[in-house]
């Protein structure tokens, strides 16, 4: 399941394929992703903006779909903020993850209320190991 999720990830959306997302980590409670920046590159030679929120947006639901189960629940992003710290000259990877004991009580109350909101935050990092962008996703599982 997880292979089929990375390569749908990867290859079955047009705009993610364009801008060469690629999987590092999928595991349930865990995902890693990277971005290139060679073809995601602005008129100032850097990253450009949307690529950053894009590369901060997906991961969300990424997680989700590797933890819980897509016959029970899906996700939705509610709200996603993104701080700029520096210019990202370099590919650019971010890391997010979840604790078991919090996925556990978020798949309980989504089958029990129907609904389950949680807060994810991110890092955006550049090759060099620094900060160029921090987030900050509301989402929410609801049940089939």
């Amino acid at each position: 399941m997880l292979t089929d999720l990375k390569e749908m990830v990867e290859t079955r959306f047009d705009f993610l394929r364009n801008m060469g997302l690629k999987t590092l980590v999928l595991e349930p409670n865990r995902v890693k992703l990277h971005l290139p920046k060679q073809g995601n590159e602005n008129h100032l030679g850097t990253v450009w903006a949307g690529a950053l929120f894009t590369l901060a947006e997906v991961p969300g639901g990424v997680l989700a779909y590797a933890t819980f189960d897509g016959a029970k629940v899906y996700p939705v992003v509610k709200e996603m903020n993104i701080k700029f710290v520096r210019p990202a000259t370099t590919d650019i990877s971010v890391e997010i993850s979840m604790e078991k004991s919090e996925s556990d009580r978020l798949a309980r109350e989504a089958e029990e209320r129907g609904k389950a909101a949680f807060t994810l935050y991110g890092e955006l990092m550049d090759a060099r190991g620094k900060v160029v962008a921090e987030t900050r996703g509301d989402y929410q599982l609801r049940r089939i």
